[in-house]
This record gives structure tokens, C-alpha cells and sequence, in this order.
């Protein structure tokens, strides 16, 4: 057994399959085991793998083309492991050498984390740095952020195995239970990671780490460019769906998060409405009431009151005294400027129509 299991879903990766297995290899923490789960790859990304199974006995191959969706490879490679803490990895991604020895330490320092991830670099298919990849950190950072965006980032993963095992966690299934039966829901894939991490965050804690750790790859091929319309709006159903399961676990009057949610850093029109206010109180009495009175909510209720009007002057007024109070985050300017200048936006801004979110 462990201290880390690795598991690498990979479906015709071989492009970045080699650098992402060696960033493992490579890692100063070396008390860990790695397993790649090949969704039916035909370019030679399982062959590539069994070479690096056969230069080093903590990588094994398994060939899963039957699995359903990533939420079904995924759930099937947890079922694989025996360790202390599982950790994600995707095969176009790149884990700095003290990934796994910082993540350690986190768990170490704190017994109580179910689940701990990180920030990281955004670079393209070249290997360029193009950005950051933004999460929110602190104690709450996750929490009170989770029924707005994803809280953390899917390949910057790592789960304290006893813990989600404990709490019946799985990819695509909703575990907490709170919403009946016969309307819960289930995500195969493209939003499988918000699904099971919000609800982890809802019930256990968790947080990002303040530091770089991964270099995560963004190009044509993320699932994020090619299906974002399909993508944005399976999350804000789990916003939604999220949202739900609180105000009925807790017994408090709900409230829709939609008009605050910025899945991908973009806001959400409505039609042309500028004015959320009568909403903005209903989320500041929901949020009050869930939350832990803390330094994090205090600075997400300010952020949802500066995208609780879409007049870009009204926005961008309220936008630079959040900003004098609690200091400039790459997350929350992304959101902003999406809707301020979204003329330089790659990807559109979305409307909500009675049908769904149309481009």
C-alpha cells in the first residue's frame, strides 16, 4: 500500500501522455503508485504507458473502454485503490516536482481535510505559459464558493481516501441525499468533477492550497473549448441542484444562484436585466445563515454584490471598491472583464432562455 495512489484516465492522449507520466515519476515524494486507466485509446497512448509500466513497478495499465463516461473510469479506479490519499492526474497536464510532498503535508497538518487541491499554471498545447489557474483558497474559500463555480480544480485533486469512502463519495453520483429520489441526479461526464466536489465541500473540509503545483494544459481539444455551451449549462443545473440540497439540509428558504454564478469566469445574461438586487438579498440571507461567519464569506458576498448588476458602470464602480477592501483576484477580474469587455472574450457570452443557455 501507498501513501498516494495516481489515477491517469487517458482516451488518445499520446500528444502529452509522456511528460505528464514522467512529472509523476519525477516527483520528490516517492511513496506513490500510479494508475492509468485507458478509455479505449487507439493512437498508442495504452502501448506508451506499458513501456513506463514495465521500466517501473508502480505504474500499471488498465484497460477500462467499457467504463461509462469519465464519472464511471474514475469511480472504477477508485475502486482500485488502497492508500492514504488518491490523487488526480490528467494525461495533457503537467505535476510540479513537490506536488505530491506539498500535498502531503497538507493532510498531515490537518487530519480533518477530505480533499485538498491547488493553484497552478495555465499553458497551451506548446507548453507556453498563457495564464493562471485561479481557485479560491483560506479555510472557507471552497465552501462559500461552491454554489457558484467549480471550487477547485479538477487536476490539482487530492482526497484523503478514508474520508470519501466514509461518505459514500463517488464521480457522478450524488451522495449527500438531501434531494428525493426521484429527481437526483447523474453526471457521466463534463461537469462529473463540480457534482462531486461541491457536494464534498457541502459535508467535509476542504481547500486550496495557495500555490502552484500543476502546469495545466489549455487547448482545442479541452472539453472546456469544444462542448462549453454543454458544459456551462450541466453546471449550473449543479449549482442549482446544490444550492437545493443545503437550503434542505440545513431547513432554510433557498434561493436560485443563477444570476451570480460565473462558470469558466463569464457571467450569465438574462435577457438584458442590469438589476439583481432583490435576488442579492436572498443569497445574502441564504449565505448568512449556511456559512461560517469568516473572512472568506465576507469577501464572497462582496464579489456577488459587485455581479449583482450587469450596467457596466454600476459593475465596474462596485467592482473597484471590492477590490480597495479586499485586494485583486485573477478569478474575480476574469469575471469581471468578461462581461466589461467582452468584444476580446474567446467564448461567448451566454443568454438563459425558458429552453436553456443558448451562445
Amino acid at each position: 500500500m501507498a501513501t498516494f495512489d495516481v489515477l491517469l484516465p487517458v482516451k488518445n492522449g499520446i500528444d502529452y501522455l509522456a511528460e505528464s507520466l514522467d512529472s509523476i515519476c519525477q516527483q520528490t515524494y516517492r511513496d506513490w503508485r500510479l494508475f492509468v486507466l485507458d478509455h479505449g485509446s487507439n493512437d498508442g497512448s495504452r502501448e506508451l504507458a506499458e513501456l513506463y509500466a514495465e521500466r517501473d513497478s508502480r505504474i500499471s495499465v488498465h484497460s477500462l473502454p467499457y467504463a461509462h463516461g469519465l464519472s464511471g473510469l474514475l469511480n472504477l479506479g477508485l475502486e482500485l485503490c488502497d492508500s492514504k490519499y488518491v490523487l488526480r492526474q490528467d494525461a495533457d497536464d503537467v505535476s510540479l516536482p513537490n506536488r505530491l510532498q506539498v500535498l502531503a503535508n497538507a493532510f498531515e497538518f490537518d487530519h480533518e481535510l477530505a480533499l485538498v487541491g491547488s493553484l497552478g499554471d495555465v499553458v497551451d498545447a506548446e507548453g507556453r505559459s498563457i495564464g493562471m489557474l485561479d481557485m479560491p483558497t483560506g479555510r472557507y474559500g471552497v465552501l462559500v464558493s461552491t454554489l457558484f463555480r467549480t471550487p477547485v480544480a479538477h487536476p490539482t485533486v487530492a482526497m484523503r481516501l478514508d474520508k470519501i469512502n466514509a461518505l459514500g463519495a463517488r464521480y457522478g453520483e450524488d451522495f449527500i441525499g438531501a434531494i428525493p429520489e426521484s429527481r437526483r441526479m447523474h453526471v457521466p461526464g463534463l461537469a462529473e468533477d463540480y457534482f462531486m466536489f461541491g457536494q464534498l465541500a457541502l459535508v467535509s473540509r476542504c481547500m486550496n492550497i495557495g500555490q502552484r503545483l500543476i502546469r495545466y494544459r489549455w487547448h482545442g481539444a479541452n472539453i472546456g473549448a469544444t462542448r462549453y455551451v454543454a458544459q456551462t449549462q450541466l453546471a449550473l443545473n449543479i449549482s442549482r441542484y446544490l444550492t437545493e440540497s443545503l437550503s434542505i439540509m440545513l431547513g432554510i428558504n433557498s434561493f436560485d444562484p443563477a444570476p451570480f454564478c460565473n462558470h469558466g469566469m463569464n457571467l450569465i445574461n438574462f435577457y438584458g436585466r442590469e438589476d439583481f438586487s432583490e435576488e442579492y438579498g436572498h443569497l445574502r440571507r441564504f449565505m448568512t445563515r449556511a456559512m461560517p461567519q469568516s473572512a472568506e464569506l465576507s469577501r464572497e458576498l462582496s464579489f456577488r454584490k459587485v455581479v449583482s448588476s450587469r450596467s457596466r458602470l454600476v459593475m465596474a464602480s462596485r467592482y473597484l471598491a471590492h477590490t480597495q477592501r479586499y485586494g485583486v483576484s485573477h478569478l474575480e477580474w476574469r469575471t469581471v472583464r468578461s462581461w466589461l469587455i467582452n468584444d476580446f472574450k474567446k467564448q461567448p457570452i451566454l443568454t438563459l432562455t425558458p429552453a436553456g443557455l443558448v451562445a
